[in-house]
């Protein structure tokens, strides 16, 4: 019997606006995330550490990601983990984890009540939840 299972849920804030390109017939968008933990040691002193973790979701819901949230923004993402590996230039092989989000939720507003989005977006609500699943092929090189 085999018990594999890959799925991951993380909230927090963008470190960076999300990057968007064309892939195929579809689009991928690429964000950092940036993810708290707060917690009191032995001497009840505060302690944190962050995580910053790279994401990338594809169709719709990159196109919806990259329209509406910005750095800074709170998001809570469902997904799985992917492992990238490459060779670098020293010629030394290269390994990193990321997210590649199945779903994007958007958490917060901006101060004044009004939906927090990209400068250039156009004017209309922005939705509370986006879940779009993976139909893209979503197995293309890092950019």
């Amino acid at each position: 019997m085999s018990f594999n299972y890959n799925k991951i849920q993380l909230a927090g804030h963008l470190t960076r606006d999300p990057e968007v390109k064309p892939v195929g017939t579809g689009s991928v968008a690429k964000f950092g995330l940036a993810v708290n933990r707060k917690w009191k040691d032995g001497n009840g002193e505060t302690k944190e550490e962050v995580i910053f973790v790279d994401v990338e979701c594809w169709g719709r819901t990159a196109e919806l990601v990259s329209e509406y949230l910005v750095k800074g923004r709170g998001a809570f993402i469902e997904g799985r983990l992917k492992m990238d590996q490459w060779t670098d230039a020293d010629g030394q092989k290269r390994t990193k984890f990321m997210v590649v989000a199945d779903s994007v939720q958007f958490l917060d507003a901006k101060p004044n009540g009004q939906p927090a989005a990209r400068q250039d977006a156009p004017d209309r609500p922005v939705p509370g939840h986006v879940a779009t699943p993976i139909t893209d092929d979503n197995s293309g090189p890092p950019f």
